[in-house]
């Protein structure tokens, strides 16, 4: 990514397919701990009106295999159909505007190290624009992930994917598919920067020194170091996205921002961390290697 001649061989169709190859792929592969992930984030601070005063789940692992055995292991694959939708068009478009975006800021001329902060401003654009398009499939996928979280025989409100879709549009309106928009847009435009600009930065600071090549373990470690850097910045507003479309008692992104620290405090923000950090840094580190294979492939079926 950080090698502009490079990707100049790649047309926009194949940096496209690429790259949302390359996203599918890492959500095939990581989606059980996103599954953990949500579940965390959507359970709300222990009170004693709860049975026990214990918490249902209790960290990664455990939440992991609770849902499996109360739920069955394909449970923790729930929203998997509309997970690979999103990616196919979010990690298809973000990836895929980026390098474009990044040449209208230096000029299509420019040679060159782009500077980090016209890194960032191009990952920001093609991250909101990208999930302005994605936004209804990530709905689909937090509401059919959340589905473990209603009580003990209560019906289930989606039988499947598409089931989710009509019964948004038909109960909420066409604009139901674009619920929590606004931390949606923020939390991926902070995170697309956060991975497609660290990634690019890290990745070039490594070719720099002595001994290292565009190799396979480079690009792990820039995975890596992407991963680090979008959860650790994109977390809030991941949490407070996640409890927008899982639970529709809050107002506004503000007001469940707000409620969410008054009863929970500061750190509720950081809830599903480890499993967040354990699914992007996984995340990050699949779809990264498994992109700079795949654009060898449009490269030389140019």
């Amino acid at each position: 990514m950080a090698d502009p001649k490079a990707n100049s061989e790649i047309s926009f169709a194949g940096t496209f397919a690429s790259s949302a190859f390359a996203a599918c792929f890492a959500e095939l592969c990581t989606i059980p701990l996103d599954t953990a992930k949500v579940r965390l984030q959507l359970q709300k601070k222990v009170n004693t009106e709860e049975e026990a005063g214990v918490p249902k789940y209790r960290g990664m692992l455990d939440t992991i295999a609770t849902i499996a055995r109360e739920e069955g292991l394909i449970a923790l694959w729930k929203g998997v159909i509309p997970g690979l939708h999103r990616q196919f068009l979010y990690g298809g478009l973000r990836i895929g505007l980026y390098e474009p975006v990044k040449a209208f800021f230096v000029g299509s001329e420019y040679v060159g190290d782009v500077s980090l902060f016209q890194k960032i401003l191009a990952a920001l654009i093609t991250g909101a624009l990208a999930i302005a398009v994605a936004n209804p499939t990530d709905l689909v996928k937090v509401r059919l992930q959340a589905e473990g979280n209603l009580l003990p025989g209560l019906p289930r409100r989606y039988s499947g994917a598409l089931n989710a879709y009509y019964t948004i549009m038909k109960q909420e309106g066409l604009a139901g598919l674009w619920t929590g928009i606004g931390p949606n847009i923020a939390r991926n435009a902070i995170i697309n920067a956060a991975e497609l600009a660290s990634y690019d930065q890290v990745k070039e600071t490594i070719l720099k020194i002595p001994g290292f090549t565009d190799s396979v373990f480079t690009h792990l470690l820039a995975g890596l170091g992407a991963g680090f850097f979008a959860v650790c910045i994109g977390s809030p507003v991941d949490v407070v996205k996640s409890r927008m479309m899982g639970d529709s008692i809050y107002k506004s992104t503000l007001d469940c921002f707000i409620r969410t620290l008054k009863t929970e405090g500061p750190f509720a923000f950081y809830k599903g961390f480890l499993p967040n950090f354990g699914r992007l840094g996984i995340w990050n580190v699949i779809m990264f290697l498994t992109l700079e294979q795949a654009k060898k492939f449009f490269v030389t079926a140019v």
